[in-house]
Parts: structure tokens; C-alpha cells; sequence
């Protein structure tokens, strides 16, 4: 079920969506992630966890670009995800994307997938 589409900052800079399949609530953003788009991402994460969804899998095969406030998202919503027994699962990361997270140190806090199918797998 497609629950939303929260929209975008400018005309396509980011585009998320999000939706519940099963125990996962799974987030799809589009385009760029950055200080001026990162409020796109955060509302459905905080939506979710706010109503007791912990597994949050990010769907980062449309991402295009993450700089350190998007970092930022996902770290923060990886601490509420883990603190109420969840966590965060990072699938399909672009190279450009997996770079940030690779430079950062960031990959070995997450739990990182190669598709979609493999993190819901897991």
C-alpha cells in the first residue's frame, strides 16, 4: 500500500516515498539529499517510528546524492530505530552515495543491502 508521497523541495530535487509492507516501513527518496531537501526525509522516518513501525528500510537506488545532513537523518532515525528494538536497513546505494558512507565511516553502523529484496529479506 502506497501510503504518501511527501514531496519535494524544489521541482524534482527530492521526491520520498514511503509505505508499510508487512514489518517494514520502506522509504524510497529521489533525486538529492541535502541541508535544503532533508526535512523530506526526516518526516516519514519520525512518522514511522512514531507509530511503532522500527524497521525503517531505506531504498537508496534512487538517490542520487547524500551530503552530511542527510547523513545526519539517517543516523538520527538509526538511534530511535535501534532504541525502540529496530533499526535501519540501507539497500541499492549508488556508488556516488555509497562514497559518502564509505569516507565517513558511516557503512558499518548500518546494515547494508544490495537491492530491495535482500534487506526485506533479511
Amino acid at each position: 500500500m502506497d501510503r504518501q508521497t511527501v514531496g519535494h523541495a524544489r521541482p524534482a530535487r527530492l521526491r520520498v516515498e514511503a509505505r508499510t509492507l508487512g514489518v517494514s516501513e520502506i522509504v524510497k527518496p529521489m533525486g538529492e539529499l541535502d541541508h535544503h531537501t532533508a526535512d523530506l526525509l526526516r518526516t516519514p522516518l519520525h512518522d514511522a517510528l512514531g507509530e511503532g513501525r522500527s524497521r525503517l528500510v531505506v531504498d537508496c537506488s534512487g538517490l542520487d546524492f547524500c551530503d552530511s545532513t542527510g547523513l545526519n537523518v539517517l543516523l538520527g532515525a538509526r538511534l530511535k530505530a535501534e532504541a525502540a528494538g529496530g533499526g535501519v536497513h540501507l539497500s541499492g546505494m549508488r556508488p556516488a552515495v555509497a562514497r559518502v558512507f564509505e569516507i565517513t565511516g558511516a557503512e558499518a553502523v548500518f546494515t547494508v543491502h544490495d537491492s530491495l529484496e535482500a534487506a526485506l529479506a533479511d
